[in-house]
């Protein structure tokens, strides 16, 4: 059950089908495009598809899915299938989407192609799907860096196996996707396994990787920190959000930076069990180039409990309007036979009530 505060909508519900997964994004008409996964069910990847909606209304209508991809069938985990699209609006107001396609037998993240379309009229149509030489799952939408001397950078961040340890890398491009490089580490620990990384670009133009740990004991979100556009990372450190599931990090526009994610205790079962709860945690500049975890300071509050018996939930995207409103879509199972796609609103105002 979500907060008071918050007002909820149904992005897509189809009782057929498992959806999941979602993103968003948010061009300058105003228009939102959520894109997210259709499969069989997590645990199931026989059939996948990646599909997209849009709102003209805050969120509040959406139309019906259209298709972003082909079609994908076979026999789970042992022929390909899509997993989790990610979209954004470039400064130039196009639309551009990362879809990853795996390729088993594999070990995580190996075998994955990445493919990137881009969308010229707020996603009503779409270029084919260009492969990319990113190599890796667990996507971070595309980055586009502001500040500084890497001003216009693309950068997108990803987790791969390598050597038996879980890496996570970017690759960038300077020149709008038609070449990139990479991939750069930015965390690999054998006693670790970091994995589904989210860049936050801050004003100072450092960038903090934020990272979720998933050797299944309940850890903290780690983070990395950049200050040369992505090329090198210092050493991850310990971030105060307990047991964080892919984090989605960015900018607000009051200069706060807010990370929504899974809260993952962990512990015995999967499904159901440590799958029900989304959060949005709240912090700032300051905190996220803490050297130490006590060096910052976080706010966390809840989005979302999922009420199922197999509750299944966590993945997020988000965007704020320019009048403040926050949209943040995320998948659960709730009160569906299968997954759905939900969206919720609210203002920075409900987070912490002022003084007086």
């Amino acid at each position: 059950m979500p907060a008071t505060h918050l007002q909820t909508f149904v992005v897509s519900r189809d009782d057929s089908i498992y959806e999941a997964w979602p993103d968003v994004a948010l061009n300058r008409k105003g228009r939102l495009v959520c894109v997210f996964a259709e499969c069989t069910h997590h645990a199931d990847r026989g059939y996948t598809r990646m599909v997209y909606t849009v709102s003209d209304d805050r969120g509040r209508t959406w139309t019906p899915k259209q298709p972003l991809t082909e079609v994908l069938r076979g026999e789970h985990h042992k022929t390909p299938f899509w997993d989790n699209p990610r979209i954004v609006c470039l400064r130039d107001d196009r639309l551009c989407a990362l879809v990853d396609k795996h390729h088993p037998p594999q070990s995580y993240g190996v075998e994955v192609d990445v493919f990137v379309l881009f969308s010229e009229d707020g996603g009503a149509s779409w270029s084919d799907p260009l492969e990319t030489p990113i190599r890796g799952g667990g996507l971070d939408r595309l980055i586009e860096l502001k500040a500084g001397p890497h001003a216009g950078r693309w950068v997108v961040a990803c987790h791969q196996e390598r050597e038996e340890a879980w890496n996570v890398d970017v690759f960038l491009s300077d020149d709008h996707g038609r070449d990139w490089e990479g991939p750069f580490q930015v965390a690999c620990d054998r006693q670790l396994r970091f994995c589904e990384p989210s860049v936050v670009e801050l004003p100072g133009g450092e960038l903090v990787c934020f990272l979720r740990e998933n050797s299944k004991l309940g850890l903290d979100a780690f983070k990395s920190i950049s200050r040369d556009g992505g090329r090198t990372w210092s050493r991850y450190t310990k971030f105060p959000i307990p047991a964080c599931h892919r984090p989605v990090a960015g900018a607000l526009r009051s200069g706060a930076i807010m990370i929504t994610h899974r809260y993952a205790h962990h512990g015995k079962g999967w499904l159901g069990w440590w799958t029900q709860n989304t959060f949005a945690a709240f912090t700032d500049a300051e905190s996220c180039l803490a050297e130490e975890r006590n060096g910052a300071h976080v706010r966390i509050m809840p989005l979302d409990y999922d009420r199922s018996p197999v509750a299944d939930c966590g993945y997020t995207g988000w965007v704020q309007f320019e009048d403040g409103e926050i949209y943040v879509v995320n998948y659960i199972v709730d009160d569906a036979p299968k997954a759905q796609i939900r969206g919720y609103s609210f203002r920075e105002e409900d987070v912490v009530l002022p003084v007086g």
